[in-house]
């Protein structure tokens, strides 16, 4: 088994999203940054929850991440 898959959903001009970069960062994950700005698909899925971190393709996080829940989920994934 390899290290849990974190995705990481934001769009331009979200504050909320800048915090919760910073937050991912200051931990030192490795996550993959998905910008969801002007795709209409993605646009339609995430825009209202932004923004939202996914482990494993399940989303974990909306809106602002708790790290001490992030850190328990990535140790039980």
């Amino acid at each position: 088994m390899g290290a849990p898959q974190i995705r990481f959903f934001h769009g331009q001009g979200c504050s909320l999203c800048e915090r919760a970069r910073a937050q991912l960062d200051r931990l030192g994950l490795e996550y993959d940054a998905v910008d969801i700005t002007g795709d209409e698909g993605l646009e339609a899925r995430y825009r209202e929850w932004l923004p939202v971190v996914e482990i494993d393709g399940e989303r974990a996080f909306v809106y602002w991440i708790d790290e001490g829940a992030l850190m328990r989920k990535l140790e039980n994934s």
